[in-house]
C-alpha cells in the first residue's frame, strides 16, 4: 500500500505534467506566430495564448496542487537529497510559490500584450520607427513592474524578473563579475584595432545561394547530432529554438544572399540549444527533472557550439573542402587561413547578432544595464532610443544612425522578457569553462573536430549537463561538472590564445 506522501507526490506529478503539456500547445503557436501565421492572424493569436496561459497558470496555482505538494514534502521523497522527486518537490515549490503570487489577470494580460506588442516591433523594426513601438513598451515595463512587485523576492524588482530566468542570481553578483569582464573585453578589443591586422570580408559576402545555405547547414548540425526526425529548420525575423517536448525541437534562422555567416552561424547557435533539448531526459518530462537548468546554461549550449566548435580553425579543415563543393563559385580561391580569420573577424558592429566573440558581451552588458534602468524607473521609455546610442558610442565606439539597428534590433523587450539579456554573457563565460572541462576529459577536441568527429562532445554534454534536468542551480552544476566555482578567466583566455594568434596581440 503506498505511503500518502508517495500517493500526493504521485498525483501532483500528474498535474504538473498535464500543466506542462498545456504549455507545450502554446508553445506550438508561439512558434507558428513567428513563422507561418498570416499577418493578420496576430490579435486572434493574442487572444488564443491569452487563454492557454490562463489555463496553466490556473491549474498550477490550483489548491489541488498545493495540498499535494505540501503533503508529499512531509515524507521521505523530499528528505532523499539529490533524488530525482527530492528535485522535483523543491523545484516545483519554487515555481508554485512564485506563479501564485501573480494573480491570473496578470498572466493572461501580459500574454496577450506581448503578442500583440511583437507584431507591432516587426513593423516598427522594418520602419525604423521607436514611436511606434513605444507605447507597446510602456506597457509592457508596467506589466512587468506589477509581476516583480507581486513576486516580491525580497531584492529589487529587477532580480525578482531575472530570477525567472536564471535562479538564484542577482543583479548585484553580475555586475560585479560583468564589470571585471568589461574591463578586460575593451583592452583586447582596442589592443587588436591597433593591430592593423584586417581579414579579407569580402569573401564571406558573394553570393551565397540560400538553398545551398541551408542545405550545409543542416549536414553540419546532423554531424553535431541534431536529430531532424525529432526537429526541423525553418526561417524567421529573429533566430530562434522552440523545444515543444520530446520528438519536437524547432530551429528558426534567416537567410541573407550575401551574408555567409549570417544564417550559418544563427543555425549552429540555435541547433545549441536545440541539442540541449533533445538531450533531456525524455521520462521526466513535464517535470523539472526533465527541463534545463536556466537560461543562462541554455545559452552556454549554443555559444559553444557556434563558437568553440564553429569558429574553431579545426573546424573548418574538416568542413572547408565540403563548403567548396556546395558553394563552388563563393569559395573559389578562398584558402582555409583566410577564411578562418574573416570568421574570427574582431570590429565593434552595431548589431548583436553580427558581433564578433570579443565585443558580443558589450553588447549584453549595454542592455543589462538599461533595462536594471528601464525597470527601476531611471530611465524612461521616451528616452531609450538616446541612451542606446550615448551607450554604445562609450562602449563599441559608434552609434546607430536609426532606430532598427539601435533599440530596436532585439526582439527580446517586445515579448516582456526582462532579466533575459544577461544570461547570454553567463553563457559565454560558462560555455568557456564546460569546453576546457571537455576537452581535460576526451582529449585532442580539435583532432576530433579534423576528422569530423563531433558526437562525443555532444554524448559528453548529454551525460554532464542535459541528462541532469534541474538536479542542480547552474552556480552549482558549474562547480560540479568542472570543480570549480564560474571562473571569466576560461572565457578570457579563450579570446586572448585565438585572437591573439590571429591579431598578433
Amino acid at each position: 500500500m503506498l505511503r500518502p506522501s508517495q500517493e500526493a507526490y504521485d498525483g501532483l506529478i500528474r498535474r504538473v505534467k498535464a500543466v506542462s503539456l498545456l504549455g507545450s500547445c502554446g508553445a506550438v503557436l508561439q512558434w507558428d506566430h513567428q513563422t507561418y501565421m498570416p499577418p493578420k492572424g496576430g490579435a486572434h493569436r493574442a487572444e488564443q495564448l491569452a487563454l492557454l496561459a490562463g489555463l496553466c497558470h490556473e491549474q498550477f496555482t490550483a489548491p489541488e496542487i498545493g495540498d499535494l505538494l505540501s503533503l508529499a514534502e512531509t515524507g521521505e521523497l523530499a528528505r532523499a537529497s539529490g533524488s530525482a522527486a527530492a528535485v522535483n518537490l523543491r523545484e516545483i515549490r519554487r515555481a508554485y510559490d512564485r506563479a501564485t503570487r501573480i494573480p491570473a489577470t496578470l498572466v493572461q494580460e501580459l500574454a496577450r500584450t506581448s503578442t500583440l506588442a511583437q507584431d507591432v516591433w516587426v513593423e516598427a523594426r522594418k520602419a525604423s520607427d521607436f514611436g511606434r513601438f513605444r507605447p507597446w513598451l510602456e506597457k509592457l515595463i508596467g506589466l512587468k513592474r506589477e509581476e516583480a512587485k507581486a513576486v516580491g523576492r525580497g531584492g529589487t524588482l529587477y532580480d525578482a524578473l531575472l530570477d525567472e530566468y536564471e535562479p538564484g542570481e542577482t543583479a548585484a553578483r553580475l555586475t560585479l563579475v560583468f564589470a571585471e569582464l568589461r574591463i578586460a573585453l575593451v583592452d583586447l578589443v582596442g589592443r587588436i584595432a591597433a593591430s592593423g591586422r584586417r581579414p579579407d570580408l569580402a569573401i564571406l559576402h558573394r553570393a551565397y545561394p540560400i538553398a545551398a545555405q541551408e542545405a550545409f547547414g543542416k549536414a553540419v548540425v546532423t554531424a553535431f547530432g541534431f536529430d531532424f526526425q525529432a526537429g526541423r529548420l525553418d526561417v524567421t525575423t529573429h533566430p530562434f529554438c522552440s523545444g515543444i517536448g520530446p520528438g519536437d525541437t524547432r530551429l528558426t534562422t534567416r537567410y541573407n544572399l550575401h551574408d555567409f555567416g549570417d544564417a550559418f552561424f544563427s543555425i549552429l547557435h540555435e541547433a545549441g540549444h536545440g541539442l540541449y533539448d533533445q538531450g533531456l531526459d525524455p521520462e521526466h518530462y513535464g517535470t523539472p527533472m526533465g527541463e534545463a537548468v536556466s537560461l543562462g546554461i541554455h545559452e552556454s549550449q549554443s555559444r559553444l557550439w557556434e563558437n568553440f566548435v564553429g569558429r574553431n580553425r579545426a573546424f573548418w579543415e574538416y568542413w572547408l573542402p565540403r563548403a567548396r563543393q556546395v558553394f563552388p563559385d563563393a569559395l573559389d580561391g578562398v584558402g582555409l587561413d583566410g577564411f578562418v580569420f574573416a570568421i574570427n573577424d574582431v570590429r565593434p558592429s552595431l548589431i548583436r547578432v553580427d558581433a564578433d566573440e570579443a565585443t558580443y558581451n558589450l553588447h549584453i552588458l549595454l542592455r543589462f544595464e538599461l533595462e536594471q534602468a528601464l525597470i527601476a524607473g531611471d530611465l524612461s521609455v521616451a528616452d531609450l532610443p538616446a541612451a542606446w546610442n550615448e551607450r554604445m558610442a562609450r562602449d563599441l565606439g559608434n552609434a546607430p544612425p536609426d532606430d532598427a539597428p539601435g533599440c530596436l534590433q532585439d526582439i527580446h523587450w517586445s515579448g516582456g522578457s526582462f532579466g533575459y539579456f544577461p544570461t547570454y554573457t553567463l553563457g559565454n563565460l560558462y560555455a568557456a569553462q564546460f569546453f576546457a572541462k571537455a576537452r581535460a576529459e576526451l582529449g585532442d577536441l580539435e583532432e576530433q573536430f579534423r576528422r569530423g568527429e563531433f558526437v562525443p562532445l555532444k554524448e559528453w554534454l548529454n551525460q554532464k549537463i542535459h541528462r541532469k534536468g534541474q538536479r542542480n542551480r547552474a552556480v552549482d552544476l558549474v562547480a560540479a561538472v568542472t570543480g570549480e566555482p564560474l571562473n571569466p578567466a576560461y572565457l578570457l583566455r579563450h579570446l586572448r590564445e585565438k585572437l591573439g594568434m590571429l591579431y598578433g596581440v
